[in-house]
């Protein structure tokens, strides 16, 4: 027997404190030695990360108390640490050193200050290569390729440093070294460069290019055992494998199918080498697989595996990966995949979902037209709940979400975050707007030159068919979205009235003053989504929301982190005062100690709580969760 209340007043066995519980995220999984190795995020001690590794003593953590193995390259870091002879290497994120920590001994700081590192590999003889970030001249960031000694105070002897951005330094076979690379105002999904070169004592010889160049992006280079190079390549219009080197590039497996994605994170990977034999994720219409591919003959076996998705896939010997597996409907964990057998083994499965079947919302595939008629894709949750269900004349709201990026993309993984609000009552469809990836570059490219218009077209066009299909109350729609998506957010209700709320975190309100105002690495990124700066300044303030408020009348609630060196307070400030001045309702948090996103348990209790009560008070029901309010400006009695 289920209870009957409003949408949005059910009572979750998902709490603001349970979320904060379950958000250990793993990431940066890799492997050295034949031993793997993983981050784990740690919320309840203010989010630091920690190296974790599996051995024949069973799962442990690495990293002692006082450590944050947290890099700073490019301010969304990745692969922060690595393990050589000398044992594991970790950037530390107070100081944004390289440590060392031998055994048990304590971490020892091998680097001076002013530097960050990331993506390393041992290298040959001892100590490492790396990606470089030089900010001893703040000004002038430098980023390069690195050969570090492992004496303590080294810096690194600089390998490569003929271009804005590298990434990607693997050893193969006879000391060859390959890299990617590319430059302003290039992503790197844009265009980048691969090369390759000789490995001396002095430096690099032979340094040639073998890959890419304008409009082709290339990733992920890794050697085979016989010397051979393979790379993802999206010269095809899709990130495809080639093989190649010093002789002509050939494709492995032409389809239109993605077997990688953005960088916006370092040591991201997709695939995994093995012998003559590469066991890569591909995801296309139909969703993402795990294929074999013979190398020499060019055979395709797919595998049969119970996850939706596979993140950091890495080899572990002959006959078997290990990545970090995602599901529809269980937590993430770290597997062990048995390539002859097809089964698998989990490792580490840090967060147990103890949810039942009932209450879990999965992800339904929706394709519907956006302006002109353009097909464009998203996810769709309905409400889930087994003990509760609505009046049967009432529709459930709706959370209309805009990732990041905004090339990123919406992802069918199991996610309490959704979870969250759908069994509190809520739909939610994860919008995968003109620009996102994971259908080609022509999908992506919709973006170009279009930001704040495509995007904003997309995420109305969404509510409004599932609104005229009769899958959601069009009058109790909000639209929320962090970073690139809190643009989106601001641009969609300073341009329609198509919602009742909106959540905008960290999201941008002028983006001139962004273009002024922001890191290296995403510092040209606007050249490509607007115009070039200063040129393009009259296309910048029409797509900025801050100058068109006119009709922004829909309530807002905006969170910020203090420390944001990507979106900086100010925009959120901003866009606060000036709403306030014209008497629109709106809610603002800053939280002291974050920067871009959320890591502190404390404040991911609070914001989404905050999201929750806020969101009740507009649309006219009460959470079922004791929540502190939120003072809120110009909220009507």
């Amino acid at each position: 027997m289920t209870d009957v209340r409003p949408y949005g007043a059910w009572a979750s066995p998902i709490s603001a404190a349970r979320l904060a519980e379950g958000a250990v995220a793993l990431s940066d999984l890799r492997v050295f030695g034949g031993q793997p190795y993983w981050l784990e995020t740690r919320p309840a001690e203010g989010g630091r990360l920690v190296v974790m590794t599996a051995d024949a003593a069973g799962v442990r953590q690495l990293t002692p108390d006082g450590f944050n193995a947290r890099t700073r390259v490019h301010e969304y870091g990745g692969a922060p640490y690595a393990v050589g002879p000398e044992g594991l290497w970790f950037s530390n994120y107070a100081d944004q050193r390289l440590y060392l920590q031998a055994g048990l001994e304590a971490p020892k700081p091998m680097t001076p200050e002013g530097y960050r590192y990331a993506d390393g590999v041992p290298a040959p003889g001892g100590g490492l290569l790396a990606v470089r970030e030089d900010h001893t001249d703040p000004k002038n960031v430098r980023n390069t390729i690195v050969r570090l000694s492992g004496r303590p105070g080294d810096a690194g002897l600089v390998l490569f440093s003929a271009s804005d951005f590298v990434a990607y330094p693997r050893l193969g076979p006879g000391n060859r070294l390959a890299w990617i690379a590319w430059d302003h105002p290039a992503m790197p999904w844009d265009a980048t460069r691969l090369y390759v070169a000789d490995l001396t004592d002095a430096g690099l010889t032979n340094v040639r290019q073998v890959a890419g160049g304008p409009g082709v992006s290339v990733l992920q280079p890794q050697w085979t055992a016989d010397g051979a190079l393979v790379w993802l390549s999206d010269e095809s219009g899709y990130w495809n494998l080639y093989e190649g080197g010093d002789g002509p590039a050939r494709a492995l497996l032409p389809r239109e199918a993605e077997f990688g994605g953005p960088l916006w994170t370092l040591g991201r990977s997709t695939y995994a080498v093995i012998g003559d034999r590469i066991a890569a994720t591909a995801k296309d219409a139909q969703g993402e697989a795990l294929l074999l591919v013979d190398r020499r003959t060019g055979a395709v076996e797919a595998l049969p595996l119970p996850f939706s998705g596979l993140v950091f896939v890495q080899a572990l010997d002959e006959a078997r990966i290990v990545a970090i597996a995602l599901s529809e409907a269980d937590t993430s964990k770290v597997a062990i995949i048995d390539l002859a057998a097809g089964g698998h083994d989990v490792l580490r499965q840090p967060v147990a979902l103890d949810i039942a079947p009932e209450d879990i919302s999965r992800p339904e595939p929706i394709t519907f037209p956006s302006a002109g008629g353009r097909p464009t894709h998203a996810l769709f949750y309905p409400p889930a709940s087994g003990a509760f269900t609505a009046p049967a004349a009432e529709r459930p709201p709706l959370i209309v979400q805009a990732h990041g990026g905004p090339t990123g993309a919406a992802s069918g993984a199991f996610s309490l975050a959704i979870q969250y609000w759908t069994t509190r009552g809520f739909a939610v469809v994860d919008v995968d707007y003109g620009g996102s990836t994971g259908y080609g570059r022509a999908y992506r490219e919709r973006l170009n030159g279009q930001w704040g218009v495509v995007d904003v077209e997309d995420v109305i066009a969404a509510a409004e068919h599932l609104a005229d299909s009769g899958r959601v109350d069009r009058k109790r729609m909000v639209i929320h979205g962090g970073s690139a998506g809190g643009f989106t957010v601001l641009a969609a209700l300073a341009r329609s009235d198509v919602f009742a709320a909106g959540g905008d975190f960290y999201g941008v309100a002028d983006l001139a003053v962004l273009a002024q105002d922001t890191h290296k690495f995403e510092s040209r990124y606007m050249d490509g989504l607007i115009g070039p700066w200063p040129d393009a300044k009259a296309v910048y303030d029409a797509r900025s929301p801050i100058h068109h408020l006119d009709g922004f009348t829909t309530p807002l609630l905006i969170l910020q982190g203090a420390d944001d060196p990507i979106v900086p307070p100010n925009q959120a400030h901003m866009i606060r005062g000036a709403l306030v001045s014209r008497g629109t309702p709106v809610a603002c948090l800053v939280f002291e100690g974050e920067s871009h996103g959320w890591r502190k348990a404390t404040t991911i209790v609070r914001a989404k709580e905050a999201e929750l009560w806020f969101y009740g008070k507009v649309l006219g029901f009460e959470p079922a969760d004791d929540i502190a309010p939120v003072e809120v400006a110009n909220l009507p009695a």
